[in-house]
């Protein structure tokens, strides 16, 4: 909260004070109305990710929903010739490192991409979550992880496993932070560190937030349903190390219901086999972080962005949004 009201334009707090409100502000515009997307039907055995879409209506989102059949359909229809998608592969080249990755599956990779931004620009969407499994896999031959990384490191807000709650919360915390957000999984323990644990997912995560350039290559969790080779488009590396406020969505009894929450992502090292993006997060008492979280019913997904910024999100959630929060 703007605290102290009354103080000198040139001390420092006057400046935190208009940073507070700038952010707030953001997160407040961002929210109030937007559009979000869901690319494909919820993977059924993820409960957890069921949103109502009445809820999030009478809050000012609006989700538009495109089967994917359409979207295989419009890549389908894409000439190698289109100026689009050679613009689309040359951007992705230039945005992971490629030489794991046969050259069908990159092509594949860079027409879905160009299809996904279609769909942006078409439907006016704010953020997205998109369905990246089985069927990419099955029937394209790729995974989608390294597209949504490079969207999130433009700034759309793109959420896995049609997780439309983490897309909205990701849609806020990037308003906050100015800067990207991406979705990961609460994952491993950390050695026997009550405080830290592996915040992972299999290459969402944006450039920016990075150590640097990931690596695309096969699923290595997926290989074992559809075989080798049927699923590259993982995007392989580490998670830069400094402060991160975190959040996440339920829908339930027509209320909006949030967690966030503040931490950090060290630099202790991630084991060089461990797949997919990844890094060491610490917070002040995981343990009942986990616990709140689980018993209030929140999914496996976790929205986080770089820096702290709770405070002004909180404010701008339930002080002008109606939204309910629950502070960790």
């Amino acid at each position: 909260s703007l605290k102290p009201h009354t103080v000198h334009p040139g001390d420092p707090r006057f400046a935190a004070n208009v940073d507070h409100f700038d952010r707030l502000c953001r997160t407040v515009k961002a929210m109030r109305r937007m559009t979000l997307g869901a690319i494909g039907a919820r993977t059924t055995a993820f409960k957890t990710v069921r949103i109502d879409e009445l809820t999030l209506q009478r809050h000012g989102i609006t989700m538009e929903t495109v089967d994917l059949s359409d979207v295989f359909s419009r890549m389908k229809a894409l000439k190698d010739s289109d100026k689009a998608l050679k613009e689309k592969a040359a951007v992705l080249k230039n945005y992971s490192n490629w030489g794991k990755t046969p050259k069908a599956a990159f092509d594949t990779i860079a027409r879905l991409g160009v299809v996904l931004d279609g769909l942006v620009d078409e439907m006016k969407l704010d953020a997205m979550a998109v369905r990246c499994w089985i069927e990419m896999q099955r029937q394209l031959n790729i995974s989608c992880c390294v597209l949504l990384s490079e969207m999130n490191n433009r700034g759309i807000p793109v959420a896995c496993e049609v997780d439309c709650g983490s897309a909205v919360t990701m849609r806020a915390l990037r308003a906050a932070s100015g800067t990207p957000a991406t979705c990961l999984d609460w994952n491993n323990n950390y050695g026997d560190d009550d405080n830290k644990c592996i915040l992972f997912h299999c290459g969402p995560v944006p450039q920016a937030m990075m150590t640097g350039k990931g690596d695309v290559v096969d699923h290595a969790i997926l290989a074992n349903s559809v075989g080798k080779n049927c699923s590259h488009g993982c995007n392989v590396g580490r998670i830069a190390p400094g402060p991160l406020t975190y959040g996440n969505l339920i829908t339930e009894d027509g209320k909006m219901k949030f967690y966030l929450g503040q931490g950090a992502f060290t630099a202790d090292p991630v084991p060089a086999d461990f797949f997919g993006c990844a890094g060491v997060a610490e917070f002040g008492d995981l343990q009942e972080v986990l616990l709140r979280v689980g018993q209030a019913g929140h999914r496996h997904h976790t929205g986080v962005t770089m820096g702290h910024f709770a405070a002004p999100v909180r404010e701008a959630f339930e002080k002008y949004l109606g939204y309910e929060v629950m502070a960790l």
